[in-house]
């Protein structure tokens, strides 16, 4: 009785087999593989037509590079967003589905859609006042949503920026409420340099000031105004604080506040000028002889 059971599954699982019509199964899987083909090939081709667009843009007359950049990844973002739902829609048809029904009946669960997808519409909305309002652009330094590097990608639904160590953040779009942009305007160098109260004043301030100026001299390139040397700001423990500020091209501040350390470090060096650090002194009453002794913290 088992035999004959046994031998009926088998049969049925046969005939099953047979009735499965293999030749559309592979026509199917043959066009699924040309359609994701034909979209990788227009991806490709499509980035590249972009690219090219913006090159001849540029030559055609003076557009800023960032903003220029920033518009082309978005509009590949754009392309590569449509070409995945033409591919969705084209792999649903394939497989019998109604994407006409579908999106007949999206009115029905559009509301539960939105619940889900609400913060996806707040990222592309987002993104697209952020390009609107030219924000920021591809290559500016910037801080946005408690994250500081350069904008490496901009698109509608999310930024990319690269910080200081390398890492690379990915913020939505919809989580950027507030951007402080390093890369707009003059921004400010500012150096306060420390001397000794038995210094002469006015020869330490002629000795910065002419620093100074050779430094406007030797970087000109990157200062935009000054330095200046503006005086005396504070009195501190054992030291005159004095400071100089200078005006510099985008992200170049930081540069130019370490080269004018260095080269204050080796006027002071030259013209005998004390840095100094801090001591205390010790006096000490011993057999009515008073003595007194300095030394370093």
């Amino acid at each position: 009785m088992g035999g004959i059971w046994g031998t009926g599954v088998m049969q049925a699982a046969a005939a099953h087999l047979l009735a499965i019509d293999w030749g559309k199964i592979f026509s199917t899987g043959l066009k699924i593989l040309l359609v994701l083909v034909l979209a990788f090939v227009v991806m490709r081709l499509g980035d590249t037509a972009i690219e090219r667009f913006f090159i001849n843009w540029n030559k055609i007359g003076p557009f800023e590079t960032r903003r220029t950049q920033t518009l082309c990844t978005l509009l590949k973002s754009g392309l590569r967003y449509t070409i995945y739902f033409i591919v969705l829609v084209t792999v649903l048809n394939l497989f019998g589905v109604r994407v006409e029904a579908l999106l007949a009946g999206a009115g029905v669960v559009g509301l539960a859609v939105g619940f889900g997808a609400q913060n996806l519409v707040r990222d592309v909305i987002t993104g697209f006042f952020l390009l609107l309002e030219d924000q920021f652009a591809v290559g500016d330094y910037i801080t946005a949503a408690g994250v500081s590097g350069t904008v490496e990608e901009m698109g509608l639904r999310v930024t990319r920026l690269r910080d200081f160590g390398g890492e690379l953040h990915i913020l939505p779009n919809g989580q950027i409420t507030r951007v402080t942009n390093y890369s707009r305007g003059n921004m400010r160098a500012l150096v306060e340099v420390g001397v000794a109260y038995e210094e002469d004043l006015e020869r330490v301030t002629a000795v910065l000031q002419h620093v100074c100026e050779q430094a406007a001299g030797d970087m000109a390139d990157v200062i935009a105004e000054g330095p200046h040397v503006l005086g005396v700001v504070n009195f501190g423990p054992s030291e005159l604080v004095i400071r100089i500020i200078a005006y510099t091209k985008p992200m170049q501040q930081w540069y130019v506040e370490r080269e004018l350390r260095r080269r204050i470090k080796e006027a002071f060096d030259r013209e005998g000028i004390e840095i100094p650090y801090p001591r205390r002194v010790v006096m000490s009453m011993n057999g009515g002889e008073k003595r007194e002794q300095v030394s370093g913290w």
